[in-house]
């Protein structure tokens, strides 16, 4: 082997080696994984606001928030943290790693207010969720009956046809 050549094969492998590099950096998953399902919106009695309920799972080793929700249904849609018999309005609720937060009746939830309309059981609302460190998820929130429960299988399993995958 020359010289000249051996030389050429050692920059081949810097090469293979630098991008590769630059490669595993850029593939893997960075920050929380997220997903969202068991997404329902019991039918509104109100004109003027509903509740909305669902569950976020966390699949990473990161911890992220659920920070705001949009909606084209609602002039605004608020986060709200029940404790014990009171529920007061948050700016952000916690999603732990490896964990879920649950939206449900009677624990924390989503308050849809000022309803620009008011939806019908069997429609769909469009959502969009807002966290401190993911990328949005936009999901469709079924409307359901007013009287509407999820039974427990439905609540454990974070995967519903409302499921939507960051």
């Amino acid at each position: 082997m020359t010289r000249r050549t051996a030389y050429a094969g050692a920059l081949v492998i810097a090469a293979a080696l630098t991008l590769t590099g630059c490669g595993d950096a850029d593939s893997g998953p960075s920050g929380p994984e997220l997903s969202v399902g068991s997404a329902y919106m019991p039918q509104p009695v109100s004109d003027s606001m509903a509740a909305g309920f669902l569950v976020v799972a966390n699949e990473s080793d990161d911890e992220d928030g659920l920070s705001s929700v949009t909606s084209d249904i609602a002039g605004e849609v608020t986060l709200h943290k029940t404790t014990g018999q009171s529920m007061e309005r948050v700016d952000e609720l916690g999603i732990p790693a490896h964990g879920e937060l649950v939206l449900e009746s009677g624990g924390n939830h989503l308050m849809f207010e000022k309803l620009k309309r008011k939806p019908k059981e069997g429609e769909k609302v469009s959502l969009e969720l807002h966290f401190t460190k993911s990328e949005p998820i936009k999901i469709e929130m079924p409307v359901k009956s007013a009287t509407y429960r999820p039974t427990a299988s439905t609540k454990s399993s974070a995967k519903s046809s409302s499921t939507a995958h960051h």
